[in-house]
């Protein structure tokens, strides 16, 4: 029997879909400035008659430096007046001093630690702790309530105000406390300040064999010198993603039957990129989610592979594995929202230990790979 052989096809093109997006992205690079604070408050001396007996005034000025997004120093100045007392025999005596208290304190921002950095936040919230000096003056009317007490009542033996001083006495000081600031401006902010300081149990002239406290609550202002970041759009690069439709070669034999062939998946990628701290896909890169959601439509056996990374400049180590595995899912959720069988995805969170782009903002992304 004779074959003859048609040659019926042609090799053809490859058509290639190249899709080059190119959006921008505002990122803010931390300025390292000095700072300068006033504030105005109140001071309770911790003892044994009632707050308002122990409440006073006080103020403190203060500079610093702030180094980086989370670290910081400052050097204050607290000063104006404690106060103390005592009740003996339901008659309350109390006394008053003054003092100066120069302080060195480290300062954490606790909400660019947990929150990534951003200088258009309204509210920041910092801790600090330090050590300092109190130097106290004026005792005069503590060894008037001293002279008092014996006067009226038989103490039998006890010495009220044992650890009575006069002159100036000099006491170290620790502090810990938080600050809560409101930005108001570019360089302005308004705030609060809680601290807990502990000094010598000689401070109030009362032996009580153990520390000496006072808390302070302050409001004021705080002025940075310089701008405390710098703002800028950078380009988000899209990767160049290219499908291939490849025309096979067919060679007709007669006395053969034909045999279909098998249809061939091609790998996909697509990059979605997230802003900063967030895991919500914006309208840009929801196409990509869509363009996944139709090529796998259409090849019934790909499968997509969601790995999600965050950008490790920004936050810790267990913040960006949450926040990777978060983007991660959410394009998983989006694909199966489309249509996209739960069987047919698989998701990695990366964290930041992994940086696959050179740019740290292009960090902040799920890496997409349909086969």
């Amino acid at each position: 029997m004779k074959f003859k052989n048609i040659l019926t096809s042609a090799l053809a093109a490859v058509a290639c879909l190249s899709a080059t997006a190119q959006t921008t992205e505002t990122v803010y690079e931390f300025n390292p400035h000095w700072y300068i604070q006033g504030q105005l408050g109140a001071q309770y001396t911790l003892g044994e008659i009632k707050a308002k007996e122990l409440t006073s005034l006080n103020g403190q000025l203060g500079g610093g430096y702030q180094f980086n997004e989370l670290f910081g120093l400052r050097l204050s100045v607290n000063a104006w007046q404690s106060k103390a007392g005592m009740e003996v025999s339901d008659v309350i005596y109390n006394w008053k001093w003054n003092y100066v208290a120069p302080s060195l304190d480290a300062t954490l921002d606790l909400t660019n630690l947990f929150g990534g950095f951003n200088p258009e936040r309204l509210v920041s919230v910092n801790v600090f702790a330090g050590l300092g000096t109190n130097i106290a003056f004026k005792n005069d009317a503590a060894a008037t309530a001293k002279s008092d007490i014996m006067a009226a009542n038989d103490m039998g033996g006890y010495e009220p105000l044992a650890y009575l001083w006069d002159g100036t006495k000099a006491y170290l000081k620790g502090s810990v406390g938080t600050m809560v600031d409101f930005n108001v401006a570019e360089r302005l902010s308004i705030g609060l300040e809680l601290s807990a300081n502990t000094l010598s149990d000689k401070y109030n002239s009362k032996k009580a064999d153990n520390t000496d406290w006072y808390f302070n609550a302050l409001a004021g202002v705080k002025y940075a010198f310089g701008k405390k970041a710098t703002k800028r759009s950078v380009p988000v690069e899209q990767p160049t993603n290219v499908v291939e439709r490849v025309i096979e070669k067919v060679v007709e034999v007669p006395a053969q039957p034909v045999q279909e062939a098998k249809p061939v998946v091609q790998e996909m990628r697509r990059d979605v990129f997230f802003n900063i701290n967030k895991s919500a896909i914006t309208d840009v890169e929801m196409v990509k989610v869509n363009e996944i959601a139709e090529y796998m439509k259409a090849n019934a056996e790909a499968k997509v592979t969601i790995s999600g990374y965050a950008d490790k400049g920004t936050g810790n180590a267990s913040i960006n594995e949450s926040l990777s595995k978060r983007r991660a899912e959410i394009v998983a959720e989006a694909l199966k929202d489309l249509g996209i069988e739960a069987s047919r995805i698989s998701t990695v969170a990366m964290g930041d230990s992994e940086q696959p782009y050179e740019k740290a903002e292009l960090n902040r992304v799920s890496i997409c790979i349909v086969k």
